[in-house]
């Protein structure tokens, strides 16, 4: 398998995975079948389409080729299906589902942040350290930011768990590695997406977040 096709098959897996967890907020918010349709779709692209309005990749990458808004549209379609049959039974066992949705966030986060990096470099940004990371960082936690907008709470990047901060950590890492030649392409885009997913399994586990103010009016 050369790399374009290792690429596609983590694209359509970050798109998979983001989907869900937009169609898990709609299910959250009593929204109904269309609603879970956009918030799944939103969230599995958006972050995309905004990091290609930067790089001035026009019309953006999710309407030059539209299996990745189909495969966000018709893993939404299958979520909320589920959801309506089994939904009581997955209730029943929240704290297992609540970290199979944590689980499947953070595989989406880490999958776009690679490939945010791949993109600036695909358009002629490579050597712009500072572009390249933070359009690696706007892929992976742009769609969640609009989903989060959409559904009307504040957006989960700044306020749990290290989420921004294992983007940036991983995008660095990944740029860094390309950079400096360690490794090939493939085992670099592992490594940087691996320590994305790391940071955040580790951040769930252990119970990380950054400083906040707490109680400032006592």
């Amino acid at each position: 398998m050369n790399f374009d096709k290792i690429l596609f098959t983590i694209e359509i897996i970050g798109t998979i995975a983001f989907a869900i967890t937009g169609v898990i907020t709609a299910i959250e918010k009593k929204l109904d079948i269309l609603g879970a349709i956009v918030l799944g779709t939103v969230t599995a692209v958006g972050g995309g389409i905004m990091r290609d309005i930067i790089l001035g990749y026009l019309p953006p990458l999710a309407f030059r080729n539209p299996v990745y808004a189909l495969t966000a549209i018709l893993t939404s379609v299958a979520v909320f299906i589920i959801a309506f049959f089994v939904g009581k039974k997955i209730v029943r066992h929240f704290d297992v589902y609540s970290q199979v949705i944590n689980f499947f966030d953070s595989l989406g986060l880490a999958v776009f942040v690679v490939t945010g990096i791949n993109a600036a470099s695909g358009c002629g940004f490579g050597d712009n350290a500072f572009l390249s990371i933070f359009v690696a960082v706007l892929t992976g936690v742009g769609g969640g930011v609009l989903r989060d907008i959409l559904a009307g709470r504040v957006p989960k990047i700044l306020r749990r768990r290290v989420y921004a901060l294992a983007a940036i950590l991983g995008a660095i890492i990944y740029y860094y590695l390309l950079e400096f030649g360690v490794f090939s392409q493939t085992v670099s885009m592992l490594i940087g997406a691996g320590s994305v997913l790391v940071i955040r399994i580790l951040a769930t586990v252990f119970h990380w977040n950054l400083p906040t103010i707490k109680n400032i009016e006592e």
